[in-house]
């Protein structure tokens, strides 16, 4: 084992011309790509008299931390990350629950017309959302609960659950017959097949929806816009946009309010990064 290992370790990759001409632009992208963070942290420990003197790309000469406090205290931000954990947390566990039923459904129970649904639930999913806000606030505003985060929850549950389905019943209708037969034949019911057999099979790629479905959550700001009236509701992407008024917006402030605001996310997805990775393979080598 261990000479095997001294003579893998001992080969050398030959790499062409192409290949450092890739890695290059790969690097080149990478910073094009982290450019807009690097200049909101280094905007975000500035400020505001210093950056009207010098402007966004100069480095602080002295960390302030005006604009962090600022944005603490003006929208309550450990309220606010609540909030937006809250929701999101919800909606993605809901959404991958619901996804996953109605992926059997039309996956392997082979329900009748199910291109048809299907093709319905991926066209409702295209839809804008500026189409769905009027029917869903007369809706919600018809069964109280507008201007409640349980409306976010079960707006945003439906419209990922729409792309979840998608993907998952083409996924289950690909599953071989045979282990469902199997189990069938054994006396095992379809909840048994579905919780035993399916369920476990596809946990990567479920852990690779949770992941994305609560990083979209997340980040949605219209329709939270919309239907959160109250500052202890609100989530913090209305957090971020309320600093900016028609006349006067503090930069500082604002890049501030944005470092932190995607530190939780950034946070989530360094902690799933080794699932999503075993996911993406796993779907990948299936």
């Amino acid at each position: 084992m261990m000479k095997s290992r001294t003579i893998v370790s001992r080969v050398r990759i030959n790499r062409t011309f192409p290949d450092y001409a890739i890695i290059v632009l790969l690097i080149f992208g990478g910073i094009v790509m982290l450019f807009p963070i690097i200049v909101i942290c280094i905007n975000a420990f500035k400020s505001s008299a210093e950056y009207n003197s010098f402007g966004p790309l100069a480095l602080p000469h002295k960390l302030s931390f005006t604009g962090l406090n600022n944005f603490w205290q003006r929208a309550n931000y450990p309220e606010k990350v609540w909030n937006s954990f809250w929701i999101s947390g919800l909606v993605a566990v809901f959404a991958v629950l619901l996804s996953v039923l109605n992926a059997f459904a039309l996956g392997i129970g082979r329900v009748r017309g199910r291109r048809w649904v299907i093709l319905l639930i991926m066209l409702a999913n295209m839809m804008p959302q500026e189409a769905l806000l009027y029917p869903l606030y007369i809706m919600f505003k018809q069964i109280g609960l507008y201007n409640n985060q349980w409306a976010i929850v079960i707006i945003f549950t439906v419209i990922q659950s729409a792309f979840g389905t998608y993907l998952l019943s083409s996924v289950y209708g690909t599953f071989p017959k045979a282990i469902l037969e199997a189990a069938a034949i054994d006396g095992a019911s379809r909840w048994k097949i579905l919780k035993d057999i399916v369920f476990p099979i596809s946990w990567p790629t479920l852990n690779v929806m949770l992941v994305f479905f609560f990083i979209w959550t997340w980040n949605e700001y219209m329709i939270p816009l919309a239907f959160l009236l109250d500052n202890s509701t609100q989530t913090i992407p209305i957090a971020v946009s309320a600093l900016s008024g028609d006349k006067l917006m503090d930069v500082t402030t604002t890049a501030a309010a944005s470092l932190i605001s995607i530190i939780p996310t950034l946070i989530f997805f360094l902690i799933f990064q080794r699932t999503l990775s075993k996911g993406i393979t796993a779907g990948a080598v299936k």
